[in-house]
């Protein structure tokens, strides 16, 4: 199987995609959080704030804000124990407030700090002691900006944090279709990062376009085991964000730039005793690396087209105030518990700006304040929504608008789609689908473009839940979709279906939930 059979499987026949007769192994399942051994630590501050409703003055952070914001960008929040009647004893789950499939959470926090009462340094962020592990300590400044191509002014920025996959971790349950997962996960704990960031007074720029290897071997990550997916420099001070720069970059290749650190080699904690092999997503993460300068790039912006039998206007809305911290505790995705209600015009409206106006962040691959449209879009299949036949829209998020393609109630047509019935689409009024370009960039970006949309599709997917969790809804991200049937259904011939997130009212899960805070 080439590598572009492989990602039009994972996109359109995952069963394909994946090996024959895969069973995860729960009994030898890893743990859902990576754990040092040896290294020295840091404990961080578990007296975080109950409320982020303001967004705070740039300042310069200590000890006991990074710990603030890092619980909330990635930390433990939640234990809860469901009861499943297939299951002889309760299922017992630690959760976060960026969603993970299946709760698996393949994603590390590493980052590179310069701050009062803290040694400089690069630290993994543990989770499940909230706490900083050093892995080397030292300024970076220079050997990070180079791997970044001289795009980004360091020396301005108090830290850079850089989130990884593990592909262990998710593959032992998903098999190859962890591919796909893996890029999604990324992008909706970067989702809750910025978020985050945006609520501490922290201005945050993201990194897609870096020399892999440099980072990996600056972290001490084993390139079987783990890969960056992105680099997010923090800041408090004016700083040169030259993402994409004017077309050049300073030639640096990652074989050089290696030469300058040492080698470093960790012991750590793995649960499981039998660690299988995947070598396609060793492949995939290879045939994505970028290890010379002269790979960075920009896009040039694309519109498309949608057909449209009627242009529907949505009312202009106020920026919705809300605190995040609120907000992301009630975050709920239901599954047979969403009740039917009727959904009005301006919960839509607001629903659909607000996420989309949030979803608009600083990266290295286009303008940010340039108007363009965002790469990610997004479809949506209505149902009774007040003021709006029912029917498939494309939203045009710059003139705030729906663009109708059919007509008709397609909530049968989307179920039959699922591949499990997990959620009863019969009681949600509001089925989005996020969408990207068909070929994902790949004559720009290589294999890189596709893992690259997938996180900018999970950013836009955490957006989208802060926002209905704010409108007191929820929404439920599934994968499990046919997304020939949904490209069907919106007309789509450029573009592609990623992800499909019902939306609605529901009632209270049965289940025993307790915070790991007060």
């Amino acid at each position: 199987m080439t590598i572009d059979e492989f990602l039009k499987d994972l996109q359109f026949n995952i069963d394909r995609a994946n090996q024959d007769n895969w069973e995860p192994n729960w009994e030898d399942s890893p743990l859902a959080y990576k754990l040092y051994k040896g290294l020295p630590v840091v404990p961080l501050s578990a007296e975080v704030p109950l409320s982020l409703t303001e967004y705070r003055m740039p300042a310069s952070p200590d000890i006991e804000g990074i710990g603030h914001f890092l619980w909330y960008a990635y930390g433990i929040s939640q234990v809860s124990e469901s009861v499943f009647p297939e299951e002889a004893n309760p299922i017992h789950s630690y959760r976060r407030f960026a969603p993970s499939g299946g709760a698996l959470y393949p994603n590390e926090l590493y980052i590179y700090l310069k701050i009062k009462g803290l040694p400089d340094g690069v630290y993994h962020y543990d989770p499940s002691h909230h706490r900083l592990v050093l892995l080397r300590a030292g300024n970076f400044d220079s050997y990070i900006s180079a791997a970044l191509g001289e795009r980004c002014e360091l020396s301005s920025c108090f830290g850079t944090v850089f989130v990884s996959t593990m592909f262990w971790k998710n593959f032992f349950k998903y098999n190859n279709f962890s591919y796909r997962l893996q890029g999604l996960d990324a992008g909706v704990l970067m989702g809750q990062l910025l978020e985050s960031a945006k609520r501490f007074g922290f201005a945050a720029g993201v990194y897609y376009q870096y020399l892999d290897s440099a980072i990996n071997h600056f972290l001490g990550l084993s390139e079987n085991e783990e890969s960056i997916y992105s680099v997010i420099p923090l800041s408090v001070e004016p700083t040169n964000w030259t993402g994409n720069g004017n077309g050049t970059f300073n030639f640096q290749t990652a074989d050089r730039l290696k030469r300058e650190l040492r080698p470093i080699v960790f012991e750590r904690v793995e649960r499981s005793k039998n660690v299988l092999e995947f070598p396609i997503l060793i492949t995939m993460n290879e045939a994505a690396k970028f290890e010379s300068t002269d790979s960075f790039t920009r896009l040039q912006n694309r519109s498309y087209d949608a057909r449209s039998n009627q242009v529907v206007n949505l009312p202009q809305t106020e920026s919705l105030a809300y605190d995040l911290a609120e907000v992301s505790k009630k975050r709920f995705s239901p599954e047979m518990d969403f009740v039917l209600t009727r959904i009005s015009h301006q919960q839509l409206a607001v629903l659909l700006k607000e996420s989309v106006t949030s979803f608009r962040y600083r990266n290295d691959l286009d303008d940010i304040f340039s108007g363009q449209e965002p790469r990610v879009s997004i479809y949506s299949s209505l149902y009774n929504v007040e003021g709006i036949t029912n029917g498939a829209y494309y939203y045009d998020s710059m003139e705030h608008r729906l663009l109708e393609i059919q007509q008709g109630d397609h909530r049968m047509l989307l179920q039959s789609g699922l591949s499990f019935d997990n959620v009863n689409l019969q009681q949600v009024p509001l089925c989005l689908h996020v969408a990207c370009n068909r070929d994902f960039y790949q004559e720009d970006l290589g294999y890189r473009g596709y893992r690259i949309l997938q996180m900018e599709a999970g950013m836009l997917v955490q957006r989208l839940l802060l926002t209905s969790s704010a409108l007191g809804l929820g929404g439920h991200p599934l994968l499990g979709f046919n997304a020939s049937m949904a490209d069907e259904l919106y007309k789509m011939s450029e573009q592609t279906s990623l992800i499909q997130i019902p939306i609605g009212s529901y009632r209270p899960k049965p289940w025993l939930r307790g915070s790991l805070h007060s």
